[in-house]
């Protein structure tokens, strides 16, 4: 039987990812309104990742035959005043996903829960990514200022990101 304090956990998990996806959509809109359209195709695509960070855990709720609860999203923020100011609110707001996943981490050893712990090892390696790219574009930007050139540059690049389905969510893994 599935845990419940770990199935209530998760649950609320599932909704913070989805908090997220919504998060990344509104800054995904702020880029494009402000004509950062590369940038606001990789808030896109971080979008679609925490859709699947949601799914992720939904589908491993109905694995171990708990039951899925959604919550109402709640209103995100929809202006950030500048570029570096919504990657700094990234990056503010992927150090606290981090601290849940960790505290789901944590509570999955109390809980002497193996598989729950095995599959937040994904997740965990994950949000190290998660951090380290949103401070390598704050760093870009840093660097750049206000600098046209620069900042056209930064945009041409971050268009080049494309999506591709988290490895939990393939039936390979590749």
């Amino acid at each position: 039987m599935f845990n419940k304090k770990i199935e209530t956990a998760i649950n609320n998990q599932i909704n913070a990812e989805l908090w997220s996806a919504y998060l990344y959509l509104s800054m995904s809109a702020y880029c494009y309104d402000n004509g950062y359209n590369g940038i606001g195709n990789w808030y896109q695509v971080q979008f679609k990742e925490e859709q699947d960070h949601a799914m992720i855990l939904f589908n491993y709720v109905i694995s171990r035959g708990g039951r899925v609860t959604l919550k109402p999203i709640e209103e995100v923020p929809t202006t950030w005043g500048s570029l570096l100011n919504s990657f700094e609110e990234t990056l503010k707001h992927e150090r606290v996903v981090t601290g849940l996943i960790n505290d789901l981490y944590t509570l999955a050893l109390k809980e002497s829960d193996y598989a729950t712990q095995s599959m937040l090892k994904w997740f965990i390696d994950e949000q190290v990514e998660e951090e380290e790219t949103a401070l390598e574009i704050i760093n870009n930007l840093k660097m750049i200022k206000d600098n046209g050139y620069g900042l056209y540059m930064l945009d041409k690049e971050l268009s080049g990101r494309t999506y591709k389905t988290a490895a939990p969510l393939t039936k390979s893994g590749e």
